[in-house]
Parts: C-alpha cells; sequence; structure tokens
C-alpha cells in the first residue's frame, strides 16, 4: 500500500479526539469546580460556646473571655483578640491560657480592668487537629450595646483568599499523583508484569510520582500563608516555614518527602532491574520483594494523610486511623490501576487479556475494601441521618455515593466486555512502500526533502496501521470506551473526596450548633403584647401594646401603642420599657423608645442576647405623680 502526499496548502490531517484531549478535559473542569467552590475551608474542630456568649449583655465586665472548641487546636499570640468599641485592644496581649479539662477544650484571655460600657468584638484564629484553619468572630456587650468601630481585616478568615484556592488544588493534585503511582506500579506488579518494559506505563508512573512530589514541595510552602497572613510572599518566609515544620500538618508532608525518596528507588528498581530480568523464578522473587517494599511504602505515603487529618482527630482515631490508611490504598488501587488499564488500550492494544481479567479481580477486591471502610468513616464522621441530608459534609457524602454508584456501574460494563476478550489480532501489514523507497533514497544521499516527505507519511502511515490492529477487535473497542468512562467519572470522583476531606464533618457541625439529632422546632414568631395598666391619677387607666419582631436572637424592632380607656391613642409624659431574663440573669436590659406620633413609640436595633422565657416590664407615668409598672412573660427566639 502507498500513500500520497499531502497537498501544498491542503488541510492538515484531522485525527480524532483522544483519551488525552478527553482527560485534559476534564481536568480543566475539575480545577474549575474547585475554583467555584473555593472559600475558606471548614475544618473539623469548631466553636461550641464562650463566655460571655455570643451577643450577652452583661452587667459588669469580666476578668477574662473564654472559647471552648470541639477538638483539640493549636493556638498561638494573638489566636483570640478582645477589641473595645473603638477597636483597641481589650485583652492583655498574653498567649491564651491553655483552660482544658479532659475532654473539654477550653482557652481563655486575660482582660484589662476597668473596661467601659459598650459592645465589645472578640476575634479568634487557630489550627485544628486535622490541619485546617479555622477563625471566627462575635460580640457581648458591658452594661448595653454600642456601636463599635471593629473592621477585622479579610486574611483574618483562615484558609481563604487566592493563597486557599491554591493550596486546594495542590491538594487534589496530590491525591491524583498518588493514586497514580501506586495504582500504576499495582497495575504492573500484579496484573502485567510486562508493562514494567512498556514506555507509556513508565511515563505514567513516573508522572505520578513527580507530581505527588511537587504537590507536596508546594503544600509544605503554603503552609505557612495557608493557616495565617494569607499572602503569597510569605511562602518563603524561613520563620514561618520552621514554625510549619513544628506542627503534625508540616512533619507529615516531610515524612511524605522522604518516603517518596524511597519510592523513587522502587520505580528505578521496577523499571530497570526488573523490566530487564528474564529468568522466571528470579523474577516471580523480585516480584514478591518489590510488592512488600512498595506495600510499605505506599501505606506510609497514605498514613500521612491519616495522621494528619480527620482520621486523627474525633472518635476513636485509633481505628481510624488504619481504616482510612486502607480505603486510601483501595482507591489508589482501582483508580490507579484504571487509568493504567486505559493507557494500556490505547497505547499498547496488544496487552493480553489475561492482565485486563487480573485487573478486573484486583479492582473487585479494592470495591470491597472500599465499601467496608467507607461505611465505617461515613457512621463516624456524619454519626445521624439529619447530618447526612442537613450538613454540606452529608450533601457531598451522598453526591460520592451516587459517583460511586455510577462507576460501578459502567465497571459492569467493562467487566462484561472483559469476559469476551480474547488475543486473536487482526495481523500487521507489510512495511509501506513509501518507507523502502525513503529508506533507499536516504542511503544513496539522494533528494534529502523527498526523503523526508517519505519519512513523514511514513510515520502516518504507522499510526494508521496500530489504530486499525487496535480498533479490529470490538471486544477491545468496547472495553476502552468503557474504562474511558469510568475514568471520566473517577476524575470527578476524586475532586469530590478531595473537597470532603477540608469539609467539617457532619457529626461536628451538628454537635457545635448545639443540636441533638431530631429535628428543631420551629423559631418563634413576632411577638404581640396586651397589657392593662392603671396609674391611679386623673386619666390614668389604658392598654399597652407592645410588638417585637421578628422576636428572635439578635436586633429587634420595638413598637408601643398607648391607648386611652375610650381607646383612642393617648399620650404619656413618659413611657420606658425593660427586659429581663431571670433564669440566665440577665437584665433588665434598658429600652428607651423615641415617640413616633400620638400614643405610639418605637425604638430600632433592640438587642435580645439569647433564647428564653423574658419578662418584659413598662412603665409608663401619666402626671408628674402618677405611675405605675407592668410586666409580663413572654417566651422569645
Amino acid at each position: 500500500m502507498t500513500a500520497t502526499a499531502p497537498r501544498p496548502g491542503a488541510s492538515p490531517i484531522r485525527r480524532p479526539f483522544t483519551a488525552a484531549a478527553l482527560a485534559a478535559a476534564l481536568v480543566s473542569l475539575v480545577f474549575g469546580l474547585l475554583l467555584a467552590g473555593a472559600g475558606p475551608a471548614s475544618a473539623h474542630a469548631a466553636l461550641t460556646g464562650s463566655d460571655p456568649q455570643d451577643g450577652a449583655v452583661v452587667a459588669t465586665a469580666p476578668k477574662e473571655v473564654t472559647l471552648t472548641f470541639s477538638e483539640a487546636i493549636a493556638v498561638g499570640d494573638g489566636s483570640i483578640r478582645v477589641l473595645d468599641p473603638s477597636s483597641k485592644r481589650a485583652d492583655t496581649g498574653a498567649e491564651p491560657k491553655d483552660l482544658s479539662d479532659g475532654s473539654t477544650v477550653r482557652y481563655g484571655v486575660e482582660l484589662h480592668s476597668g473596661l467601659p460600657d459598650g459592645t465589645y468584638t472578640v476575634a479568634w484564629q487557630a489550627i485544628s487537629a486535622d490541619s485546617h484553619p479555622i477563625s471566627g468572630a462575635f460580640t457581648f456587650s458591658i452594661g448595653a450595646p454600642s456601636e463599635t468601630t471593629v473592621a477585622l481585616p479579610s486574611e483574618e478568615v483562615g484558609g481563604g483568599g487566592p493563597v486557599g484556592t491554591a493550596y486546594g488544588i495542590a491538594r487534589y493534585v496530590a491525591y491524583a499523583g498518588f493514586t497514580l503511582l501506586v495504582g500504576g506500579a499495582a497495575f504492573v506488579l500484579g496484573c502485567w508484569p510486562r508493562g514494567a518494559s512498556v514506555r507509556p506505563m513508565q511515563r505514567l508512573v513516573v508522572r505520578g510520582w513527580v507530581t505527588l512530589t511537587a504537590a507536596t514541595l508546594v503544600m509544605l510552602l503554603l503552609r505557612n500563608p495557608y493557616t495565617g497572613s494569607g499572602k503569597f510572599a510569605d511562602a518563603f518566609d524561613l520563620d514561618g516555614l520552621q514554625a510549619v515544620l513544628d506542627t503534625k500538618p508540616g512533619a507529615a508532608l516531610v515524612s511524605r518527602l522522604l518516603l517518596l525518596g524511597a519510592a523513587a528507588l522502587f520505580i528505578a528498581v521496577l523499571f530497570g532491574t526488573y523490566a530487564r530480568r528474564e529468568d522466571a523464578v528470579e523474577k516471580k522473587d523480585l516480584t514478591f520483594g518489590l510488592a512488600v517494599g512498595g506495600g510499605v511504602v505506599a501505606a506510609g505515603i497514605a498514613a500521612t494523610w491519616a495522621m494528619s487529618e480527620h482520621a486523627s482527630t474525633g472518635i476513636q482515631a485509633g481505628i481510624a486511623m488504619p481504616v482510612d490508611v486502607l480505603h486510601l490504598l483501595a482507591v489508589a488501587a482501582w483508580l490507579g490501576g484504571l487509568v493504567s488499564l486505559l493507557v494500556a488500550l490505547y497505547r499498547t492494544p496488544d496487552i493480553g487479556s489475561d492482565a485486563v481479567r487480573r485487573f478486573s479481580r484486583v479492582a473487585f477486591g479494592s470495591v470491597l475494601v472500599l465499601a467496608a471502610t467507607g461505611i465505617y468513616q461515613s457512621w463516624r464522621q456524619v454519626g445521624s441521618w439529619s447530618a447526612l441530608t442537613g450538613t454540606r459534609y452529608g450533601q457531598l457524602l451522598i453526591l460520592k455515593v451516587v459517583l460511586i454508584a455510577a462507576l460501578l456501574a459502567v465497571a459492569w460494563f467493562s467487566r462484561r466486555w472483559t469476559g469476551r476478550l480474547t488475543d486473536t489480532a487482526v495481523p500487521a501489514s507489510a512495511e509501506p512502500e513509501a518507507a523502502t523507497e525513503a529508506d533507499a533514497e536516504v542511503a544513496d544521499g539522494v533528494d534529502p526533502e523527498r526523503a523526508a516527505q517519505l519519512a513523514r507519511q511514513q510515520a502516518v502511515l504507522t499510526a494508521t496501521k496500530k489504530k486499525r490492529i487496535r480498533d479490529a477487535d470490538p471486544e477491545r473497542s468496547g472495553l476502552r470506551r468503557s474504562v474511558l468512562a469510568e475514568a471520566a467519572i473517577a476524575v470527578v470522583l476524586l475532586a469530590v473526596t478531595t473537597v470532603l476531606t477540608s469539609t467539617e464533618p457532619g457529626r461536628t457541625e451538628v454537635e457545635a450548633k448545639g443540636t441533638s439529632t431530631a429535628p428543631s422546632a420551629p423559631a418563634a414568631g413576632p411577638v404581640n403584647l396586651s397589657m392593662p395598666f392603671d396609674t391611679g391619677g386623673q386619666n390614668g387607666k389604658g392598654t399597652v401594646r407592645i410588638d417585637i419582631d421578628p422576636g428572635r436572637t439578635g436586633s429587634n424592632e420595638l413598637h408601643v401603642w398607648v391607648d386611652g380607656s375610650d381607646g383612642k391613642p393617648m399620650d404619656v409624659p413618659e413611657l420606658k420599657v425593660a427586659l429581663t431574663l431571670e433564669a440566665q440573669e440577665i437584665g433588665p436590659l434598658p429600652v428607651v423608645p423615641d415617640r413616633l406620633a400620638e400614643g405610639h413609640w418605637s425604638a430600632s436595633g433592640v438587642q435580645i442576647p439569647m433564647a428564653g422565657e423574658w419578662k418584659v416590664d413598662v412603665t409608663v407615668r401619666t402626671s408628674d405623680i402618677d405611675q405605675v409598672t407592668i410586666d409580663e412573660n413572654v417566651k422569645i427566639g
């Protein structure tokens, strides 16, 4: 068969949409998903209480402010700051005191004496035990609420901004590199030993190693700005880097780099000595040695995640960490092996059916491990049906389960194609005549331009011949399509898993809100009161009507109407309102409404610091000497 050279100016040959192009598109989609959902990382630890409480109004200035957390945290100088209404420091500036007792995690800071009345802001920032930065702010008032000029800078939100986005992308890339490295090596050793000498398989595993190493270095450099200032320039701050190395996440990243050095030696032996070994007995012994050594290194790398993230905190941490290692290894064996199979089917179409069937068994075993470890992890991190459906972690977990179900559905088709697979291939055709002619002309030293043109034709014909061999077997074509679909779903699944690992677990979120697993009662609505009064003087009888809207904790609008005994609006010389929560010894909180019209008074921004049974006191004065105070209890919040 001969080929005609393309005419000058002719359109270039259109090549089919390749697996590499689809993978690039999927990676772009995933990065778009990560960027769209980028934001401050939620973490395992959460603020569960404080003294004074958020929004509370206290009669006298407290000596200290304490914060209680759901899990262990790391704090430093400036982790808890108390700012007065003019934005000046009201605390002494000392490092927070550890007031923890047993399972209760509590930290506090001392306040200056003689603080004036007004609204104070408490800003806090810390590092959760599972490596994520956490931060927040709340207010309390001394005497009565007041205006405040406190404006927290954006970097107070730990883990957010461009640095948080870059760190999140590096986390995803690290997971992807680990999957390719471990899954690719396991595929070669356990399913297709001949693949050790195949260049595409070598490139896949090496790229996995390079990707994981580069992502780990980026995470190590970004760790300081990620948990602190949020500025890229601080990535090269040596003092900040030293502080990172002294933390559990920093030690885990350094350990991962050391283990990747051992992984580099493993790769050199796998694609060097092992690939060239001819003796079957010696190769079997070397396979066993590589499998044991590689398994230890892979488990060690997986442990760097398990020992520094969600699995290392919370209930049953001693069980959760080894379970998490098994989960990560099963993910790598399944998804990394899936990508390896896809590369082999497209780049080395002569891969034997035995190798495909061996991977099918490995994938089935990995799914069983994933199911067992995933059920345990879900119970540990969610804990209830309401947390599964009512928290972001639970919703992401549901999405992950749906993606796994879709992956298994497609895998079922792959197993069907695998069952039909044979090793019969279309014989290769004879070498193209163009190649012979090109070789002859080069040998004679005649017309190098013509020889180069014929060489290009030879490359096209060779690629066409390989594609014809690859597509000649319909079972292999069907298997390639189904495996490609599995890989597409796996890319998105890995993205969801990455987001899931940086999201506050549902169990912790529910506990932090102080709610039970049962559905919460609906919030109370606006408060409406009608209280008759009699000051004892002339025209001293009437009715006070009060509306408090929305009738919840926080800021409320208060309206008061005074009607005379004839039912018409009645002006009085003085009207005062006070709120008291006797059960918590809060109040009385004075409210002085402004007169809007005859018999109508109003006050805005009335602060209700906490829900409960509040006593509403109303003082009405109808003359210089005639006055009465009436009260009624009402449920607010």
